[in-house]
């Protein structure tokens, strides 16, 4: 008995010393590289030559770099990067990652991205001077609403949803916000701008219903995307990504809603001043049918938009000659789809709620007791009319 516990007692020391040895490995290679990123210049590309990428037919530009590093701890240092991310000359400005790893002796330079921020302010600043010379008093305005609604993303709804606070009330509420500021700002405080202010919230609050009910009802869970697993690992699941996906297609509606409501009261506002004596009927019919053509040039840039933006995507499923209905039925198509729809339904309600809402605001009841009934028979048979001919 004494030699079997001596045998029984070694082989524990021995697996106990082994799991030791083994978390401490473990431990030390959970210590976290060191990153840093600089700006750099390229000196001069020593060589270049193109290769197959490994396992593929994909041949790939294959460039070593001489660059000198431009700022941080190590301005004015010279070292050689080996680049294969895009092809880059000699006074190209690009940043760098230096990533050092102790543990295993591991320092390394590598091309991240080239300098773009020129290029980005330069079109920014373009973009500016165009609005400011042709929108004048108006673009101004816009602007400051524009930098307004950017402030109210960056310091309300991010913070806000990152603390915990649901996205779903998150994004009415500064959708809704941003629909007051940037209405009144740009048109001022009048009842035209509130009258389409009042439609788009109404729209908001109908397209929100909508969507909440179309991504629990199609079982989305917002997760079709890398950075949204990235970011579900970043907040330790505290974020509900389904809400998250709702507020993204009612930000998304914005700005083709601002343009529907807004171009709705106005119709309403200048139909009534042309005919004043002409009920809230015919005024309806009239303003509805400028918002039918609205509606058709409106929707398809907003479906149009949507499939610009996931073209890649699309045409590597079209490639692959998947199955028709099991591409669409995946999450990461789904999404789109709901997306658009969702999106394109509100924008069409936007036009009927508004121009409602638009009459209700603008016009007086007892017009429509004075009205000249020779006239308003002549503008009923050409609102019929031309709802026969479309």
């Amino acid at each position: 008995m004494t030699g079997r516990f001596k045998q029984i007692f070694s082989l524990a020391i021995l697996v106990f010393g082994s799991f030791l040895v083994f978390n401490t490995t473990h431990a030390q290679q959970l210590v976290p590289d060191q990153i840093t990123t600089m700006k750099a210049v390229v000196v001069e590309v020593t060589s270049a030559k193109r290769q197959n990428v490994p396992g593929t037919n994909v041949n790939s530009l294959d460039q070593m770099l001489q660059v000198k590093i431009l700022d941080g701890n190590e301005q004015g240092k010279e070292v050689s990067v080996e680049n294969d991310y895009i092809e880059l000359k000699a006074g190209d400005v690009v940043y760098l990652t230096h990533t050092v790893d102790s543990l295993e002796s591991f320092d390394m330079y590598a091309v991240s991205d080239p300098y773009r921020l020129p290029w980005l302010y330069g079109l920014v600043g373009l973009f500016v001077l165009c609005v400011l010379i042709f929108g004048g008093k108006q673009g101004f305005r816009g602007l400051i609403a524009l930098a307004l609604s950017f402030v109210v993303i960056a310091y309300v709804l991010f913070p806000g949803i990152l603390h915990g606070f649901s996205p779903i009330l998150m994004s009415i509420g500064v959708a809704s916000l941003m629909i007051i500021l940037g209405s009144y700002i740009t048109h001022g405080f009048n009842r035209v701008t509130t009258s389409a202010v009042v439609g788009m919230v109404a729209t908001i609050i109908f397209t929100g219903v909508l969507a909440y009910i179309s991504i629990h009802g199609a079982k989305l869970t917002g997760f079709s995307s890398d950075e949204s697993v990235y970011l579900n690992m970043n907040t330790n699941g505290t974020i509900d990504f389904a809400g998250l996906l709702m507020g993204g297609i009612l930000i998304g509606l914005l700005g083709v809603l601002y343009d529907a409501a807004i171009g709705q009261a106005v119709a309403v506002d200048e139909l009534h001043h042309i005919g004043p004596h002409l009920p809230r009927t015919i005024i309806f019919k009239r303003a509805l049918r400028i918002g039918r053509e609205h509606i058709g040039a409106l929707v398809n840039i907003l479906a149009i938009a949507y499939v610009g933006a996931s073209l890649p995507l699309l045409l590597l499923f079209y490639q692959s000659g998947a199955d028709f209905a099991l591409t669409v039925n995946r999450e990461i198509f789904a999404t789109e789809i709901i997306r658009a729809m969702v999106g394109s339904i509100g924008l069409i309600l936007a036009v009927p709620i508004t121009t409602v809402i638009a009459i209700f605001f603008l016009m007086k009841k007892k017009e429509a007791v004075q009205a000249d009934t020779t006239v308003v028979a002549g503008e009923m048979r050409k609102v019929e009319e031309f709802e026969h001919t479309h």
